[in-house]
């Protein structure tokens, strides 16, 4: 196939949907969308609490770390979206964008552009918020932003808790400050998923100028005298070339793009000389700075039926699914992680460096044996962490997974402020407000007490908060992979639009913050090619 198209998306994700949303707005821009992975046709795509069946299969790639060299060799399981909307359309839809002074902090590493003020437009155009309408949200744009459909009351008996411990409740953590505890706003309308895939992708798919293919695994991006011209797919026992006139955006995700950029052969030289990737630009930057949330959970059990453990019985799923289409209230409307927060673990932090999510069951994802009144979970993460991981090849093999190195707690600093985290979660869970619904402990439990107790308990029972960041890292100093306007330097013609293009990853779930930097990144490509 020859036939040419002015943008070639390359990933359906959080961002490769905004960005064909956006760049065909104008008719005259012919533009394609490749995603690998299949039409989120499943229901479980649309329903809140299908969540919890994402992280495990459906709509994954299904790839591990590789063991955590100063986590006892721990494997992870780290889920990363093989489906159109990508993490959006798998996720826990927990809207926050991390704290202003991230992106201050951007703009003071040479990344001109991306202070708060500059940033905080965006996010606003994005956003059809169901409750706030004011300087920080908007209302009218594609994304569904909504509070809670179906909260209960052991998400106040929470905050309640916290407060005794001096964390303030705060109705809106995206808004002025981020500080305290409170109800997530959420990426649903209605009481369904708003993935970028329906709010953005699915009202543009009757254009002329946009092309949407799954099932479309990208092998290399084509370079012909340093500048992208297309892009190589595997098409039934061969291969096929399309080829593109403006621009390849490359939006596969913190793992995803740095690995097709190394099987292209850009990237470290001595890592592709070893795996046997033909070198076209020794960049050293791809694939290096991954940085990611680890989470460390407390499991109670609980002293009645207060969370929705009881739904995962045949009955009682058939009674919440009934409810759900009736009324859209109940069990299915829950994403099980709309209630948290943010607070400090060292008291001297310039904004919160913990986060909680409380979730409404017993694991949910990690998995625990069923409680006789079920359970409630609370995680943990902090949210800066020092160490810096690698994405990288296998082989030379487009099908191998790649080697995913988050490098947990390489600096000892991030296993300290875990801990302490770890340690605030189980505090809050301790408090009189919680004893009418809470019965006991379960994890860690009342054997874990010593230092090397919570370090054992954790390398037993962490996992990733899926948050991914920093392998193409944008800058203004010749070592970054891409500049301020996401072009890789090097190459013409090619960009990164992702959350691999965050120089410092955020303190706060990352799919928001990736939602704008789609949206950002669709009026520099505009200015830049006069579209």
């Amino acid at each position: 196939m020859t036939q040419d198209y002015d943008f070639i998306i390359i990933g359906g994700g959080s961002a490769g949907c905004v960005l064909a949303a956006r760049l065909t707005e104008n008719p005259d821009a012919r533009v394609l969308l490749l995603e690998a992975g299949g039409r989120d046709w499943h229901p479980f795509y649309k329903m809140p609490a299908g969540f919890a069946k994402m992280t495990k299969g459906i709509g994954s790639w299904g790839w591990n770390s590789v063991p955590q060299r100063h986590m006892n060799d721990m494997v992870i399981r780290f889920t990363q979206a093989r489906v159109l909307g990508g993490g959006s359309s798998i996720n826990a839809q927990i809207y926050t964008r991390g704290n202003a002074l991230d992106y201050d902090e951007w703009r003071q590493m040479g990344c001109t552009g991306w202070s708060y003020e500059e940033v905080l437009p965006y996010f606003r155009k994005s956003e059809d918020n169901d409750t706030y309408n004011d300087r920080y949200h908007g209302q009218g744009g594609p994304l569904g932003v909504s509070k809670p459909a179906a909260p209960l009351p052991i998400c106040d008996a929470y905050f309640r808790a916290a407060g005794q411990l001096g964390i303030p409740f705060n109705a809106d953590m995206t808004g002025e400050t981020q500080d305290g505890v409170g109800f997530y706003q959420l990426t649903q309308k209605h009481a369904r998923r708003s993935s970028t895939s329906v709010a953005f992708l699915d009202p543009a798919r009757g254009r002329p100028n946009l092309t949407v293919r799954s099932g479309a695994q990208v092998l290399r991006i084509v370079v012909e005298g340093g500048r992208a011209v297309g892009v190589e797919l595997a098409s039934g026992n061969g291969t096929e070339i399309i080829h593109v006139t403006a621009e390849v955006l490359l939006s596969s995700g913190a793992i995803g793009s740095p690995r097709l950029l190394m099987l292209s052969g850009i990237g470290p030289a001595d890592h592709l000389e070893s795996v046997g990737v033909p070198l076209l630009l020794d960049q050293p930057g791809v694939g290096s700075d991954l940085q990611d949330h680890l989470d460390l959970f407390v499991i109670a059990e609980c002293s009645g039926p207060y969370t929705y453990d009881r739904y995962a019985k045949p009955w009682w799923s058939a009674v919440a699914g009934l409810q759900y289409l009736l009324t859209r209230k109940g069990p299915v409307a829950s994403s099980l992680f709309e209630t948290g927060g943010f607070w400090y673990a060292e008291k001297d932090a310039r904004s919160p460096d913990i986060q909680f999510h409380l979730g409404l069951g017993s694991g949910i994802e990690a998995g625990v044996a069923a409680m006789p009144n079920g359970g409630v979970t609370l995680n943990s993460a902090y949210l800066r962490p020092r160490s810096r991981g690698t994405v990288r090849l296998a082989s030379a093999d487009p099908k191998a997974a790649p080697l995913i190195d988050p490098n947990y707690w390489a600096d000892p600093h991030d296993r300290e402020m875990s801990i302490r985290g770890l340690k605030m979660a189980q505090e809050i869970m301790q408090q009189d407000a919680l004893k009418p619904m809470v019965l006991r402990e379960v994890l860690p439990g009342p054997d874990v007490r010593t230092d090397q107790d919570y370090f054992d308990y954790a390398c037993r029972n962490a996992k990733t908060d899926h948050h991914p960041a920093g392998t193409c890292r944008m800058g203004s100093d010749e070592s970054s992979v891409l500049d301020t306007r996401l072009r890789l330097r090097g190459i013409e013609g090619l960009r990164v639009v992702d959350a691999s293009v965050m120089p410092r990853l955020v303190s706060s779930n990352t799919n928001a913050p990736t939602i704008m930097i789609a949206e950002k990144a669709a009026d520099m490509i505009r200015a830049d090619n006069g579209v």
